[in-house]
């Protein structure tokens, strides 16, 4: 299995699982992510997704090259369609999606992470969208959501150069939200993502919809939205209990309902 799941109460571990191979997406592993990603979303149980890779050295180190040497344009479209469908998952899940950037986030990888919610990094993370030293572009995303995190200016500089990243760099840029030394990582990231866990899995959703638009689409189009998701909101119970768990000075306790 090179795609592992684990369940922490409502916490839902993915670790890409090819620790010899730098992690790198092959068709199996991107095709074991997707699914394991169907099944998340099929179970609605869990309230929050972190994405990492085994190991020390790589989250993600690029797609499987040898492979890609190969393709054809049909083919490439095909392998690229992959991609996307997995990103998608990850940006339009339900459940808030976390990465937990342990080492080499590399091309794919890189755009596995920016379909994430948010991006925390190990101070010897390396990250990149070196596809233009093949002689190819980013094909999962990552023109299109590295300005999107970041800025133009930098995502055309990091695209057109192919150079990589470290850490520190990639935090003053926004491309992760947070950097942390490699042994603390993923207690910090786990914490977050018991604490996004606790909330209301049915706000979390709303939420997650109305921040994807806010850098697409018509301004007041997307403030329609925002008060749509919030009238609706009103008609749930987790909503009638946050607000009278507040009043009552206690913890709510939410139940996706």
């Amino acid at each position: 299995m090179t795609v592992r799941l684990e369940r922490d109460e409502t916490v839902a571990l993915l670790t890409i699982d090819r620790p010899e191979a730098m992690n790198a997406l092959d068709v199996e592993t991107l095709s074991a992510l997707r699914d394991r990603l169907l099944e998340l979303r099929e179970d609605g149980g869990m309230r929050a997704i972190v994405l990492t890779g085994a190991g020390d050295r790589a989250f993600a180190a690029g797609a499987d090259i040898k492979y890609m040497s190969e393709l054809d344009s049909d083919g490439a479209r095909g392998w690229g369609g992959l991609g996307h469908n997995v990103a998608q998952l990850l940006e339009t899940s339900p459940a808030p999606t976390v990465a937990a950037i342990n080492g080499f986030a590399l091309g794919g990888g890189c755009e596995l992470a920016l379909a994430c919610d948010l991006r925390y990094a190990s101070a010897t993370a390396k990250l990149g969208q070196p596809e233009i030293n093949l002689g190819i572009i980013p094909g999962w995303g990552g023109t299109q959501r590295l300005p999107r995190a970041t800025s133009l200016g930098f995502a055309k500089e990091l695209v057109l150069t192919g150079r990589l990243v470290d850490a520190d760099e990639a935090e003053r840029h926004g491309l992760v939200n947070a950097v942390y030394e490699p042994d603390e990582l993923m207690d910090k990231v786990m914490g977050t993502a018991r604490l996004i866990a606790s909330k209301s899995p049915l706000a979390l959703a709303a939420a997650k919809r109305a921040l994807n638009h806010v850098l697409q689409g018509d301004h007041a189009e997307n403030l329609e939205r925002e008060a749509e998701e919030f009238g609706r909101l009103f008609d749930t119970s987790d909503a009638k209990e946050g607000l009278t768990a507040f009043v009552e000075k206690r913890e709510p306790n939410f139940t996706g309902s």
